[in-house]
């Protein structure tokens, strides 16, 4: 399993299926005995937070997810009184806010975020205040069914005995659990896994009959997984790189601060990078970016990689001596070497065309870049990385001197040619063997 394996099951399951764990285990071990007074402390402190954070960050997604749950759950506890009967507005509340709750969440899952402006949280408050007034309606006083469609059965009632919400609302709930996973397994963020989970925690509130200290603990709980979704988010913004996904610069300073002897760093730096962007335009320098940072997050022997800046990329291997790292080394470089990625369009389309006078010039930049022979409506182009690696020494003590010394090395590896692994022993470069590539 490769590190962006672990980091997706890692933000998937961490925290919601823990926070999910905790609330089954509590209500079902004694969280039964707790005082309602106690639970309400938790169940508005819970949301009373999360809005505010949701507020504080701009996150009108979870914003949107918060007040959702809350009214579904008021909506139950209102019209029930405290108690779920087989008939009446209890029962057509829970019946309806088990649909409207996953249509919502539906919904949340193919919004952008785009703030909170006036214009972003105007249509959302439009939409929960048409679903308040549709339950208020279908609630009234004397109503003993709702709707039709709220109690549609697809399948024989056998297979949904155990089950306290009408088919048609599992079902609703079903769709929006696999959208929202589908949904996470392509972005891989941290509010996607909180959206996720909050939802099955909901169901289980209203499986547990929506009102009530069980379902109400499940509801706060459900609230807690959204509010802990965007502390999450803020902490991978603060500490990975958007771009690329590896860890960021703060992280980098963070993790020296860890390290202790024997421990080995290497610089890497991509080989005229400015090339790229100059020819072929940003959109396919930040191309190369995410395909070197793709490759240096399957480093080898211990590594961890991190986006320093720019185009240029470290590795810390705690624990490890020069001598035990080069040939990860060498294994990585070799391995961006031979990655290959495809520009459509083979000029540039930053500028337009070159003017006469201009295209000497122009045939001497692009004649640094090496590529392989283009394609009718596209380009395939390779990339290399020099690399510089250093250990403490008897003469090289601090973290600072260490760093220092691997950018020499890096700087020698440039020199000499490029596309080399570089130590800060010897002058002596490692290069591939074969034909040399660089871009």
């Amino acid at each position: 399993m490769d590190i962006w394996q672990k980091r997706t099951l890692q933000s998937l399951f961490v925290p919601g299926s823990l926070l999910l764990l905790a609330a089954v285990t509590l209500l079902y071990g004694g969280f039964v005995a707790i005082s309602a007074p106690a639970i309400n402390f938790y169940y508005y402190s819970v949301f009373a937070t999360g809005v505010l954070l949701a507020w504080r960050f701009h996150s009108s997604r979870i914003l949107f997810a918060l007040i959702s749950i809350f009214l579904a759950n008021h909506a139950v506890d209102f019209f029930s009184a405290g108690r779920i009967l087989p008939a009446g507005p209890g029962h057509i509340a829970l019946e309806a806010v088990a649909l409207l709750l996953p249509v919502n969440f539906m919904v949340i899952a193919f919004m952008h975020e785009r703030g909170l402006s006036l214009p972003v949280v105007a249509p959302h408050a439009a939409v929960l205040f048409f679903e308040s007034v549709f339950v208020a309606v279908i609630c009234r006083t004397g109503e003993s069914a709702g709707p039709g469609f709220l109690h549609w059965e697809i399948f024989g009632k056998r297979l949904f005995l155990w089950m306290k919400l009408p088919q048609f609302g599992v079902l609703a709930f079903i769709g929006a659990l696999t959208i929202l996973l589908l949904q996470f397994m392509w972005q891989r963020q941290p509010l996607g896994s909180g959206l996720l989970w909050s939802l099955a925690t909901a169901f289980l509130g209203l499986q547990a009959g929506g009102t009530g200290k069980i379902a109400s603990g499940y509801i706060a709980t459900a609230g807690l997984i959204l509010l802990t979704s965007i502390i999450e988010n803020s902490y991978v913004l603060a500490y990975h790189d958007e771009l690329t996904q590896l860890s960021s610069r703060r992280a980098y300073k963070e993790a020296l601060l860890r390290l202790d002897e024997p421990y080995s760093i290497a610089v890497v730096d991509i080989d005229h990078f400015k090339n790229f962007n100059d020819t072929y335009g940003h959109d396919t320098g930040d191309q190369v970016l995410r395909l070197v940072a793709t490759k240096l997050g399957q480093v080898t022997g211990g590594g961890q990689a991190f986006r320093v800046g720019g185009e240029e990329f470290s590795i810390l291997f705690p624990g490890k001596r020069m001598k035990d790292v080069v040939e990860h080394l060498e294994l990585l470089r070799g391995l961006i070497e031979a990655a290959v990625f495809r520009v459509r369009g083979g000029k540039e389309r930053r500028q337009s065309p070159p003017r006469a006078h201009d295209r000497r010039a122009a045939a001497r930049k692009s004649s640094r870049l090496h590529k392989i022979p283009p394609k009718p409506a596209s380009e395939d182009l390779s990339v290399t990385v020099s690399i510089g690696v250093a250990e403490p020494t008897a003469t090289l003590r601090e973290v600072e001197e260490v760093i220092e010394a691997a950018d020499k090395a890096l700087y020698r590896a440039k020199r000499a040619g490029r596309n080399r692994v570089e130590t800060a022993s010897s002058a002596r470069a490692r290069s591939s063997s074969g034909s040399r590539v660089t871009a």
